[in-house]
């Protein structure tokens, strides 16, 4: 047998990257793997997916026992693809129904394990043993329309009918009757009223709906934040801690230097009351400043000495009649 370290490196090096990339795709695609794989495979046909997802929980009695696989249309139904992980043996007249999980409108499938015998993996639950998920928008739209398709005013008048005609009948009864008399001119009297309120509830209902993922989104990220709140909850009660030590620390110390601190911060008021007294006064100095400032800084400009020009300190000297100094008389002038 060849050694190890003898073998051709470019063979071992393509052996080894086909079996990493071998291995990289059963870790993404375990569970479609026959051993490993999520559990056994089943399929529902439903009349309407009423907004069931792939990815959704699959309830038994309420506790996840696998998820969805896939919802696709087939033919004139729906077919949900599903699988089952862990639960109870599925008997032969196994139900299905999709129903609502949360109140922003998630959904999962529940299963209803009945009959005898067991339902063999890969079978399809029928239509006549699955229910499809009752919608909230579409039941308010139902009942808009319904409400709107009813004369009020008729339904009163029959009521009164009906009242007039039990007149002669015991008290009970004809409380009864007066009582849905006024009922019905109670609701005939709020009738626009009413209609516009159900309106605006399945408006409201259709908006929830539309923000379903919005409103995940913002839970999912709210409880991340609490988790990492949860996370920090030690360091947050150290700087609380250290806080609260240090405020103890600061008033010892002002209690401490009271004496020290009292007369000092009434001198500085004293001092501040004087500035703001003299405010102009200030002004007008700083103004000043600056243009003694400049001819001190040209006098000193040249050197460690003071340079300064004293005009007609000494007479100047005549001129000549050719234009130069009189020889009699120095030049004037002084530096």
């Amino acid at each position: 047998m060849i050694p190890f370290r003898e073998r051709n490196p470019l063979t071992v090096g393509a052996v080894g990257l086909t079996v990493i990339a071998l291995l990289v795709g059963a870790a993404f695609n375990a569970d479609d793997l026959p051993l490993i794989g999520g559990g056994e495979r089943y399929s529902a046909a439903f009349s309407e997916a009423g907004g069931l997802r792939p990815g959704a929980e699959v309830r038994i009695a309420g506790v996840k026992a696998g998820k969805v696989d896939a919802v696709e249309l087939d033919g004139d139904h729906v077919k949900v693809s599903f699988r089952v992980e862990d639960g109870p043996e599925l008997g032969g007249r196994t139900g299905a129904s999709i129903r609502v999980k949360t109140i922003l409108g998630a959904k999962y499938l529940a299963l209803e394990p009945a009959g005898p015998g067991r339902l063999e993996p890969g079978s399809e639950i029928p239509l006549d043993r699955t229910v499809p998920a009752y919608d909230v928008v579409e039941a308010f739209s139902d009942l808009t329309t319904t409400t709107e398709e009813v004369d009020t005013e008729r339904l009163a008048d029959a009521l009164d009918t009906v009242s007039a005609t039990f007149e002669d009948s015991p008290a009970e009864v004809r409380a009864s009757i007066k009582g849905l008399s006024k009922i019905s001119r109670t609701v005939a009297s709020r009738d626009a009223e009413l209609r516009e309120l159900l309106k605006n509830a399945s408006g409201v209902s259709g908006v929830l709906a539309d923000r379903a993922e919005d409103f995940t989104t913002l839970v999912k990220d709210g409880d991340k934040l609490f988790r990492e709140i949860s996370k920090r909850r030690r360091v947050i009660h150290a700087l609380l801690r250290n806080a609260s030590a240090l405020g103890i620390q600061l008033s010892g110390l002002v209690r401490d230097n009271r004496a020290q601190l009292g007369p000092a911060l009434k001198n500085l008021d004293t001092v501040v009351t004087m500035l703001e007294r003299n405010q102009e006064s200030l002004d007008r100095s700083v103004k000043l400043l600056a243009p003694f400032a400049r001819v001190f800084t040209n006098t000193l400009g040249n050197g460690p000495w003071f340079d300064s020009y004293v005009q007609n300190l000494v007479a100047p000297a005549p001129m000549a009649p050719g234009g130069g100094p009189s020889a009699d008389v120095p030049p004037g002038g002084g530096r």
